[in-house]
């Protein structure tokens, strides 16, 4: 017994003293590392090990030393988009390959359940299912985990896109990454980091809400469920921060749904959100999102107040909205199934504001000012340089009020980029709100077909009081 004991302790003693080189789950085959870029690449050893890193596509050898933690990084150089390589990395005691690599773009995909949702959620997406393999794109989905500290690695593998993979995959992420690969010509790598019902407390730096008084408030009203945490970072910690080191080329994110009942504190958050994570890439990285469809809430008017929100938002650089009133098949179902559309309205923004290409639609008119003309008002729009259209006869939700805050359905009229709105019951009119509820789903577009986005014009107390039934 005791030469087996000896025996035991020795073999112990072997694998600590000679530990393999180990590498995180995004370094991995079928990987895609963003293009022409400076990159982190890292990993854990024997404390003070030597590494060599080796990529195919030149004759760079990079080295790296383990610090005493038994952590190590270096930085490598990453050519024009192309593949695939190989790259090799050596310590003392093993090497590992890394193949089918490919260089390209580097998409991060978040939200909750509208950006996780895939076909298998009952989208009507046969073809586009059957012809999705394709080798130029690449899946890293990170599964539902939570961690109170942030975490150094992720349970996931990159995944080459093929018929069955796009399936569980994210949708709208999904075809946002084949128009880029189509448009641009390039290898995209698609990573999916998201949770529905998650609101956006859970994806944001701990520091961050605990040392703002207004956010902490507004993160103790957040309700528990079972079926995801509302514990601010909890899914940054162990879903977000892990990537932190890995080159993105941008973000796209759909989310809001859960933020509804704080509305009023979301753009607070979100935006310090967007700007952590940013500080956290060391990268002011692009970061598109989408608004939160109509759906019929409990409470009046607080998909509104969220959306409005939203709106407010884009003020942040390099930030950017996509206007999905138009894009809902049912306001009772809070996942709409149009998932395409909200893929490609992505994409064309990143196309546009990130990657420079002409003569594509991808901004929604938003409001610009209101001018009061004897009983009537005059609404201009940005983004609406080609004019404006009604898809219908008559233009749907606006509504006017005058000094007494009560707003009546208003008539309107279009005059090139700007509408004029009436009611020939108010002789002073001094408000204007144009599809400010949660359903409302208008028939004003641009001369181009996008969406004209909701807005008030006062800032008067708005009623979120329970629907009645």
């Amino acid at each position: 017994m005791k030469k087996i004991a000896f025996l035991i302790c020795l073999t112990i003693l072997s694998i600590c003293s000679f530990a393999k080189i180990y590498l995180p789950a995004v370094y991995s085959n079928h990987m895609v590392l963003q293009q022409q870029s400076k990159i982190k690449i890292w990993g854990w050893s024997d404390p003070a090990e030597n590494i060599t890193i080796k990529p195919s596509w030149d004759t760079t050898t990079y080295f790296a030393k383990a610090t005493s933690g038994a952590k190590w990084e270096t930085v490598i150089n990453t050519p024009k988009a192309g593949g695939t390589f190989a790259i090799t990395v050596k310590g003392n005691n093993n090497s590992i390959i890394i193949e089918d690599v490919l260089i390209g773009e580097i998409w991060l995909a978040s939200g909750q359940s509208n950006m996780e949702m895939n076909v298998n959620w009952g989208m009507k997406y046969d073809e586009e299912v059957k012809n999705a393999a394709n080798n130029q794109i690449r899946f890293f989905h990170i599964p539902k985990t939570t961690s109170i500290f942030p975490l150094e690695d992720v349970r996931a593998e990159w995944v080459v896109c093929t018929a069955e993979t796009m399936k569980i995959f994210s949708t709208a992420a999904y075809f946002f990454g084949k128009k880029i690969n189509e448009q641009l010509n390039v290898p995209v790598g698609l990573i999916s980091a998201c949770w529905g019902g998650t609101p956006a407390e859970v994806w944001t730096p701990e520091d961050i809400i605990l040392n703002d008084k207004i956010l902490k408030e507004a993160a103790a009203k957040l309700k528990a469920f079972d079926w995801w945490p509302s514990t601010p970072a909890y899914a940054y910690n162990a879903m977000i921060a892990p990537l932190t080191k890995f080159k993105i080329a941008g973000a796209i994110w759909y989310q809001g749904e859960s933020n509804t009942e704080t509305a009023a504190t979301y753009q607070q958050l979100f935006t310090a959100m967007i700007s952590a994570w940013r500080k956290k890439w060391d990268n002011d990285f692009p970061f598109y999102f989408v608004q939160i469809a109509p759906y019929s809430y409990g409470n009046n008017n607080i998909c509104a107040l969220l959306r409005e929100a939203q709106t407010k938002s884009i003020a942040l650089a390099k930030t950017g909205m996509v206007v999905t009133s138009d894009l809902v098949d049912n306001i009772n179902d809070i996942h709409p199934k149009l998932k395409k559309e909200v893929g490609e309205r992505l994409a064309n923004y990143a196309l546009a504001d990130n990657y420079g290409k002409t003569n594509i639609v991808f901004k929604s008119p938003l409001y610009k000012s209101m001018q009061v003309e004897k009983n009537k008002i005059r609404i201009s729009f940005s983004e609406a340089d080609k004019g404006l259209m009604l898809k219908g006869t008559a233009a749907t939700d606006f509504f006017i009020a005058g000094a007494d805050k009560i707003f009546f359905p208003a008539m309107v009229k279009l005059e090139g980029n700007t509408v004029v709105v009436f009611n020939k019951d108010i002789k002073a009119p001094v408000a204007v709100r144009f599809g400010f509820s949660n359903t409302a789903m208008p028939n004003l577009f641009s001369a181009d077909g996008l969406p004209v986005n909701l807005f008030r014009t006062d800032d008067w107390e708005v009623d979120t009081s329970p629907v009645k039934k």
